[in-house]
């Protein structure tokens, strides 16, 4: 098979698969996570039941895709942050202060408290931790924060103090909150 017709195909697939995704996310926020079904998310996609149970066998498999979809588009947002200009600790802010706001700005109800029991949801935690751990690092090594505390311990103090958040209710409150978080990483 020539390799334009491969791609043709990959595209196709993934755009079939993006669209039931993005249709089953908003068949949920209108209806409710009990009340989607698989013929109702084939036809908001367009396509036929079918066809949708060759991409998906069942709606928890769509909404957890859709869901790894939503986590890796955090990550990579979390990346080219810390990839910003400015030193270790104003990175480390600027990741925070985005991470916090995700969390205030999350939904949450009963789409979230199901989707965030997957394993991928650890693995995406491990990542964030560890990638937080590595900006920790540099920002000890230029004397920005304290050393005496491993780095990976401050990243998960980070991530447990700033997803509180999501309890929240202004952007201002997220970004006190950020500042109390790392007022506690100062060096001694």
């Amino acid at each position: 098979m020539p390799k334009l017709w491969n791609d043709t195909i990959d595209a196709h697939k993934r755009n079939v698969r993006d669209s039931t995704l993005d249709a089953t996310a908003d068949l949920v926020t209108r209806k409710g996570l009990a009340a989607v079904t698989m013929s109702e998310i084939a036809q908001e996609t367009g396509i036929g039941r079918a066809t949708l149970y060759k991409y998906f066998p069942d709606v928890e498999a769509v909404l957890l895709a859709w869901h790894e979809r939503q986590v890796h588009r955090h990550l990579a947002s979390f990346t080219a942050i810390a990839a910003s200009d400015g030193s270790p600790l104003q990175r480390l802010r600027k990741v925070l202060d985005a991470y916090g706001l995700m969390g205030h700005n999350h939904e949450g109800g009963e789409l979230a408290n199901a989707l965030h029991r997957g394993g991928h949801v650890v693995h995406a935690r491990e990542h964030l931790t560890a990638f937080l751990s590595d900006i920790i690092t540099e920002a000890g090594a230029a004397g920005e924060i304290r050393v005496d505390v491993p780095a990976g311990e401050l990243a998960v103090y980070c991530l447990s103090a700033v997803a509180g958040a999501a309890d929240l209710r202004s952007k201002q409150a997220v970004e006190r909150l950020v500042s109390v978080t790392l007022a506690a990483l100062r060096p001694l």
